[in-house]
């Protein structure tokens, strides 16, 4: 029986990782779950799952759930950041699935690597901000990190067996979004809920504004980076619209070996959770026998300038890759309030990459604070977006 701790289950990770607990039962058991605002689902989970201990973001947050919740549940309900490095480090927990979003997943993940807790990686920005820090730690602490990301496992899963010094190159597949095949010129006229349409994957909404704008994959390089320890120049993104190959990898002597499924997140959960088993999760096999083409073609990055911003970054390293982060997460959250245009995503993250001045050897405080910065730098160039609209005259 292996006890968890899931920060962010009311998102799609984690509700897909309570389905395959549900599925399990005799296998996995609930410690811990943490959400940030979400207390509909989060009362219904703790019935359900009966955790110790249960997180929210904050004291008003934490009341509302409270309120919701049965006489007698027996859950702890804590909130804000203590609370999270609580689910995180929580006595008898196994694996913390870390599938919080944005900045938010980097302190606890740190938090429950540093109590010795196998950590199931959603949480990308973790190893985006500081991979170097993160990764040097887990070694130093005996601790595993499973990539529960789709195209991550997919990695993960095509290096088992194989020598690392025969590794050639990762190439990290996309599916290219809703916009793959639309002009750059009607880039100026997307909606949000166009952007929130993604073809493939059912994800929340900041995920599939990043995929919808390639920076997705652009801070998947990064993730690949730290965690499969190579050179950015060791990553290739190939788009691949159908989503059926999540990722694959080459080796030296011109083997290429991919790893293939159904575009759902279940398959890459729990293998993260029952690592090196596989659980018999009678999942769809892909249609080989019908009609569907497999295609792959190369990323347009003037259409899709964050995918090069990314690796502008990856290359530079040190704080700048926070900085990314920041800036996007910002610009995202103001597409999401119409607040500015598509397009614009990429220029608050360029624009706020420029003012950067990047600090070398940064420790984690270092990186924190480029984080922070970075946000009031975003949210201003924003603020003066909105006093003079930019056109678009691509």
């Amino acid at each position: 029986m292996k006890n968890l701790s899931i920060l962010g289950s009311t998102g799609s990770i984690g509700c897909n990782a309570l389905k395959i607990v549900e599925m399990f039962p005799q296998r996995f058991a609930v410690k811990a779950l943490a959400a940030r605002s979400n207390t509909d689902l989060l009362a219904k989970q703790i019935e359900q799952f009966t955790p110790e201990v249960a997180v929210v973001y904050d004291r008003d947050t934490m009341q509302q759930l409270k309120k919701k919740l049965a006489a007698g549940t027996g859950v702890e309900i804590l909130c804000g950041d203590e609370g999270y490095r609580a689910a995180a480090t929580a006595d008898g927990v196994d694996i913390v699935i870390t599938a919080v979003v944005g900045a938010a997943g980097l302190m606890p993940t740190l938090a429950a690597i540093d109590a010795g807790k196998t950590i199931a990686l959603a949480n990308k920005e973790t190893l985006v901000m500081a991979g170097e820090i993160v990764t040097r730690k887990a070694v130093q602490k005996g601790v595993q990190i499973l990539p529960v990301d789709s195209e991550h496992s997919a990695i993960f899963q095509c290096l088992q067996g194989h020598r690392k010094a025969d590794l050639a190159k990762i190439l990290l597949t996309a599916s290219g979004g809703p916009f793959l095949n639309l002009p750059l010129s009607q880039f100026c006229k997307i909606s949000t809920a166009q952007a929130l349409n993604h073809p493939n994957w059912n994800m929340g909404p900041k995920i599939t504004i990043d995929s919808a704008t390639l920076m997705n994959k652009g801070l998947e390089v990064l993730e690949a980076k730290s965690l499969f320890d190579v050179s950015e120049d060791m990553i290739e993104v190939i788009v691949h619209p159908q989503s059926v190959i999540h990722s694959m990898v080459a080796y030296q002597d011109g083997s290429v070996i991919a790893q293939l499924g159904i575009p759902d997140m279940k398959a890459a959960i729990a293998y993260a959770l029952s690592f090196p088993e596989r659980l018999p999760l009678n999942q769809p096999l892909p249609d080989f026998s019908g009609a569907q083409d497999l295609t792959f073609q190369k990323p347009d990055l003037e259409k899709f300038p964050c995918l090069a911003l990314a690796f502008e970054a990856c290359k530079v390293g040190k704080t700048l890759p926070a900085v990314l982060n920041a800036a996007n997460e910002v610009a995202v959250t103001s597409f999401l309030r119409e607040e500015i245009s598509f397009s614009d995503i990429a220029r608050i993250v360029e624009w706020t990459m420029d003012a950067h001045t990047v600090a070398d050897n940064p420790e984690l405080s270092d990186i924190i604070d480029a984080d922070r910065q970075s946000r009031i730098k975003a949210a201003d160039l924003i603020r003066d977006i909105n006093r003079k609209p930019i056109t678009n005259n691509q």
